[in-house]
Formats: C-alpha cells, sequence, structure tokens
C-alpha cells in the first residue's frame, strides 16, 4: 500500500545510462546502481552511504517533491531528512540512456506516473496564498518560511502568492477580499492566531458557504502552540508540516459559531475560561519564555485554588462513559465521506443558519441551566493537541459533529490539579476520574460573580461576557496528512482493524 493509502501491484522500471535502472515500488523509488558499490562517497540517495553497500538506493515515496525529464537527464528533487528537526531539498540528476532501444516507458511518461504515485490523493502543483507573519512567536517567521518551508514547496512546483502580514487583522481583511478562484489553499505561516483570522476572513464573505467548501486551510508552525500544525501534521516544526501539507489531502473540519452580545465569530480550535484562559492569556506579557508562560500561568493560579462560578446549558451528545465507543465508531468510516453525506443542507450563500439562536435569544428547548458555583477550568476543544504534547482533547475528531468539553473544580487539592495537568502530555488526562469529559453540539455559559475575567476564542482573548457555541458539521476545508486528526485517541480505546475500515 502506497504513502497515501492507494494499493499499488505494478513495478515500474526506467533503465538509465550507465547500467543504473530506476524502479517504482509500492512505497519506495529505488535507484540500482552496480557502479556506486564500493562508492563509499555516494551521496546521490535518501539514505547513508552505507546503505548502498549492494548498489541499490531508496528514497521514500512520500519523500518525492518532483520528476522531470530536463534535456538529456532524469531529475529528481525530494526531501531529505538532514537531521531530526529539518527536511532539506536534495535532487538526483541521472543522464538518460542513449541505447538505441526503446524502453518500455517513455521517460517522460514515467515520471508522470512517478508524480502521480508519490502524491497519491494529494493534488499536485497546489496554488497556495500564503500569509507570514513575522511577528508570530519568537519572530522568527520570515526566517523559517525562507529556510525551511519556500524550498519545498518550489520543488513541488506549487504556484504561490506570498504576503508578509504587518499587523493583527490584515490576514482576516485580506482573506475576505480574496478571488477565491484564484488559489486551493490559503496557508498561514504563524501561530494560531492567523488560522483564526483565515476562518473568519472566509466568514465574513457574501459567498461564505461556497469559499469555505473550496478554500482548504493549511498551517506552517511558527508561533508558541501551533495547535493546528500538531493535529493535521503531528508536528510543530516548519519543514515537516510543509512536507505533509505539499502531500496532505483536502479534509472536511467541523467549525463553531461562537455569539457574543452582536458578535459572531468562527472558532476552529477551542474556548476556554478559568485557569486555562488565564494561564494562556494573563502571561502575554512573559512572551519572552516561550511555551513554558503557560505552564506557569497554569500552576500559579492551580495552587491559588481559583474558581470561577458560572452557569452552563449543553446540548449532550455523549456522555464520558460513551465518549471511547462513540470515537471507535466514527474512527471506522471515512471521514470525506461521512462529512460530505452529514452536513448541513441548509441553503444559501453565507454562513449557515443557528439552529439554537445567539446568546441574546431565550434558552433554547430542552435546555438546562445549571449552576457551577465551584468550576476551575472550563475548556471545550475542536482539536485534539493544544500545543505539542498537550493532549487536552484525545478524543476529539475532524468531522464528528460534536466539541469535545471539559470542566474541573477548581477546589480540588492543588496536586491532583497539578497532576491532571502534567497527564495532558501521556494520554492519561482522560481517564482521571475528576476530569469531566462529554461531547456537546452546542452550549451557553454565563459567568458569574466576577466582573472581570478572561475569555480565549482560539487562544484570542474576547470580553468577559457570557456567549454561546454551536457547531457546524464538516463547514471548514483543512489539509491534512491523511485525512484526520494525528493524533492517537484516548487511551485504550480499542482500535478498528484494517478490515472494518475496508467495509466500513
Amino acid at each position: 500500500m502506497s504513502t497515501n493509502g492507494a494499493v499499488q501491484t505494478t513495478h515500474l522500471k526506467l533503465p538509465l545510462a550507465s547500467g543504473r535502472v530506476l524502479s517504482i515500488e509500492e512505497t519506495e523509488l529505488v535507484l540500482e546502481d552496480p557502479n556506486s558499490v564500493d562508492d563509499k562517497k555516494s551521496k546521490r540517495g535518501g539514505r547513508k552511504p552505507e546503505d548502498d553497500r549492494n548498489g541499490r538506493q531508496t528514497l521514500p515515496l512520500y519523500n518525492v517533491l518532483w520528476a522531470e525529464v530536463v534535456e538529456a537527464d532524469f531529475t529528481i528533487e525530494y526531501a531529505l531528512l538532514s537531521d531530526k528537526s529539518r527536511f532539506q531539498v536534495e535532487k538526483w540528476t541521472l543522464p538518460i540512456s542513449t541505447n538505441d532501444e526503446q524502453p518500455k516507458l517513455s521517460p517522460v511518461t514515467f515520471a508522470t506516473e512517478l508524480c502521480a504515485r508519490a502524491y497519491g490523493d494529494a493534488q499536485q502543483q497546489r496554488r497556495a496564498y500564503v500569509l507570514v507573519n513575522p511577528n508570530a512567536g519568537p519572530g522568527n517567521g520570515v526566517k523559517r518560511w525562507q529556510n525551511e518551508v519556500k524550498p519545498l514547496f518550489d520543488a513541488a512546483r506549487m504556484e504561490m502568492d506570498i504576503v508578509f502580514l504587518k499587523r493583527g487583522g490584515e490576514a482576516l481583511e485580506l482573506v475576505e477580499k480574496m478571488d477565491i478562484d484564484k488559489y486551493d489553499t490559503v496557508i498561514p505561516c504563524s501561530g494560531d492566531g492567523t488560522p483564526h483570522e483565515v476562518f473568519n476572513g472566509l466568514a465574513k464573505r457574501p459567498d461564505a458557504k461556497r469559499a469555505f467548501s473550496k478554500i482548504a486551510v493549511g498551517h506552517i508552525p511558527c508561533g508558541s502552540g501551533n495547535a493546528m500544525s500538531c493535529n493535521l501534521y503531528g508536528s510543530h516544526k516548519p519543514s515537516f508540516a510543509a512536507l505533509a501539507l505539499v502531500k496532505g489531502v483536502v479534509t472536511p473540519l467541523d467549525l463553531v459559531s461562537i455569539t457574543q452580545g452582536d458578535t459572531r465569530i468562527i472558532s476552529f480550535l477551542s474556548q476556554s475560561l478559568g485557569i486555562v484562559a488565564e494561564g494562556d492569556l494573563a502571561t502575554e506579557h512573559l512572551r519572552w519564555m516561550g511555551s513554558a508562560r503557560f505552564d506557569y500561568g497554569v500552576i500559579s493560579r492551580i495552587f491559588r485554588k481559583k474558581i470561577y462560578p458560572c452557569d452552563i446549558a449543553v446540548q449532550l451528545e455523549v456522555e464520558k462513559p460513551q465518549v471511547k465507543e462513540h470515537y471507535r465508531r466514527h474512527a471506522s468510516l471515512p471521514s470525506l465521506k461521512k462529512a460530505a453525506a452529514e452536513q448541513d443542507a441548509d441553503e444559501g450563500r453565507g454562513l449557515p443558519r443557528l439552529k439554537y439562536g445567539t446568546i441574546k435569544d431565550n434558552l433554547p428547548a430542552g435546555w438546562e441551566l445549571v449552576p457551577y458555583d465551584k468550576v476551575g477550568t472550563f475548556y471545550c476543544g475542536n482539536m485534539a493537541y493544544m500545543a505539542p504534547d498537550v493532549h487536552f482533547f484525545p478524543a476529539a475528531m475532524a468531522t464528528d459533529g460534536c466539541m469535545d468539553l471539559i470542566t474541573m473544580n477548581g477546589d480540588i487539592p492543588a496536586l491532583k490539579a497539578l497532576k491532571a495537568f502534567m497527564s495532558v502530555d501521556s494520554n492519561k488526562f482522560f481517564d482521571l476520574p475528576f476530569v469531566h469529559y462529554k461531547k456537546v453540539s452546542a452550549y451557553r455559559i454565563i459567568p458569574r460573580d466576577q466582573k472581570d475575567g478572561y475569555i480565549s476564542i482560539d487562544g484570542e482573548k474576547v470580553p468577559f461576557e457570557p456567549f454561546q457555541a454551536e457547531v457546524h458539521q464538516g463547514l471548514g476545508r483543512v489539509i491534512s496528512k491523511r485525512g484526520m486528526f494525528e493524533a492517537e485517541g484516548p487511551a485504550n480505546w480499542e482500535k478498528v482493524t484494517v478490515s472494518e475500515r475496508l467495509h466500513a
């Protein structure tokens, strides 16, 4: 089976000059070179020279970025892992055989077939609108883009228009006015704030519904959290994300409408009130600490046993005891087909209608407003990872029509609370008894007593006021590595078999 999931049974060969032969196998490109058996200095292949003792060099098809015939040479550009943190572009230049005997496949046809198999279900030569945020995270977004990402995109022959952002809110304005027929994807090189702007720029368009269905949003991680990249590509390293984005597939993503006052915004990642929101937003002055500022903010509030009284009403979909079964059932379904079949059939060009109204409307029928007098953490996620190794929502899925809601009391013993927050990187968080976890499709939250505080929507601060959230199944599009999140799911969930996936 190929790296992109398509079964390949035919191995194609192309004879080259000097007795070399290129072969396309199921998951690898193989160069058989009898002249390099004793050449310890050979660096042509995608592996170390010691792997070439038998004159056979191999390159994963996933790493192949482009192949073409240039004059009398067959050229292949590919991503080579130069160290544990970075891919760089390398190139094979192989003279074509001048033998009068014609090969079964012409070199041009072989190059076309190699690219087709290397990309599988991924689109070749994507047209990208790239938005580079120079101020993201520690402020090295431009350098990372130029040194680690752009060479990979260039080698993959992506068509790009590149903008270097100058201020907050600019990405939203650009996307709101962009020509969506000119591009396949918008790619922020940033933290998670710029993707938030991109989704809301699409939402503000009069043709929002078409824009969401046509434009897939990618992400090159250059910020502090980089949650979007962690979920879609399994990495917070720019070149890893770039390669995954080049070879990735368009994937539907649930999006969430947040209404607060007269405002409606779109959330793609999370909403929080309490310890998590304060640990993030109240430590902005400590950005020099990097991601450690979040740890500091959370721990200091845990030991102060801070509570945030509020009233909460939810549209419940799955209780905690059934969440793992829900995850198992949805993990066995092809996410693209499932999302397409279950999308909101709402007519119109703009955003979907709100099934449960807004925060200003009366409480929806069947909802009960429940007082939470001692809540310390209210955290609702639409993705699994909130930062590298921060696996808060292990049961989150791209298109199950649900948000994953966590609540924890603020008056539990500080060491227990600390243990809970420290367990997110080991995937033990879900099973802790004082972690209340459920799947909901909508909710309303009303803060009480406290006049000033922090509410975070996708890491962005909003007014400390009541708000309501409602999920829109499969409304957005992203480019993911393999059509689903890269998180491993809740600990000890019963994984589906290959047979179950094939017959789902």
